[in-house]
């Protein structure tokens, strides 16, 4: 366990660029060094934090979550980071705060329902409601003046004129999706999914096993499409850094002191 006071909030980034933004804002920050990773123990805004970059992939990512629950005793776990979209109308520049999450790359059929966890019977993991709608919320907000979040210059790179907030499913797999037939096939046999990453679900897994609310907000950088190979570094630092740096900032600012 940690030595903060209070049992802390974990943010997950999934980019050294969103994790660098977010260590700038806290003053006290204290490395701790667990299974090769830097687990970055301080506070915003007053309140007790864990910040960590979560690796690439679903395995990284689970273990991740595994030793912020299991070493720093963590009461919740947010992800943030980016994701190709993929329902009709989830554009870049827009986010998708998760209500649910599932493995589109599990498959133990015949024995198992494809995509069902074996032994678990779910293939879908619940998002915690409350953060969820807090992190939407300030999303909606924040998303307004896209100009004032990212400046002129990248609004008009990326289009980015009138970003918008989604709630609903989020999926994860161990590749990057990157082409208009990967991402046709994958809404057609998940036609409710609104977007595609690498390490939510596995996330959302490991919080449920252990009884603690997770969350996932997720920026849009592609459309997991043929076009998906465009300049993702320059999205990266342009936008989806500044996008998880103000939502989580706001996030944080907005938890009323009691249950901080």
């Amino acid at each position: 366990m940690s030595s903060l006071s209070r049992p802390p909030v974990a943010i997950v980034a999934a980019m050294h660029e969103e994790l660098g933004a977010l260590l700038a804002l806290m003053p006290d920050e204290q490395r701790v060094r667990v299974a090769g990773r830097d687990f970055w123990v301080g506070h915003l805004h007053g309140r007790p934090v864990v910040a960590v970059l979560s690796r690439i992939g679903k395995v990284a990512a689970a273990i991740t979550a595994t030793v912020l629950l299991e070493r720093f005793g963590v009461r919740a776990i947010v992800f943030t980071g980016v994701a190709g979209g993929l329902a009709p109308g989830v554009n870049v520049g827009d986010v998708v705060v998760a209500t649910q999450m599932l493995q589109h790359d599990l498959d133990a059929s015949p024995i198992f329902p494809k995509y069902e966890v074996p032994l678990m019977g779910l293939s879908r993991f619940a998002a915690d409601a409350a953060i969820g709608d807090a992190l939407a919320a300030v999303a909606r907000e924040t998303l307004r003046d896209p100009v004032a979040l990212v400046g002129q210059e990248a609004v008009d790179e990326f289009g980015l004129r009138s970003p918008k907030v989604h709630r609903g499913l989020l999926v994860s797999g161990d590749r990057f999706v990157s082409t208009t037939a990967e991402s046709e096939a994958l809404q057609r046999a998940l036609p409710d999914a609104l977007a595609v990453e690498m390490e939510g679900a596995p996330v959302a897994q490991v919080c449920h096993d252990y009884g603690v609310p997770f969350a996932a907000m997720r920026t849009i950088s592609d459309r997991a499409d043929d076009a998906a190979h465009g300049d993702f570094s320059r999205f990266v630092a342009a936008v989806a850094s500044r996008y998880s740096l103000a939502l989580v900032d706001a996030w944080l600012a907005s938890l009323p002191a009691e249950i901080s």
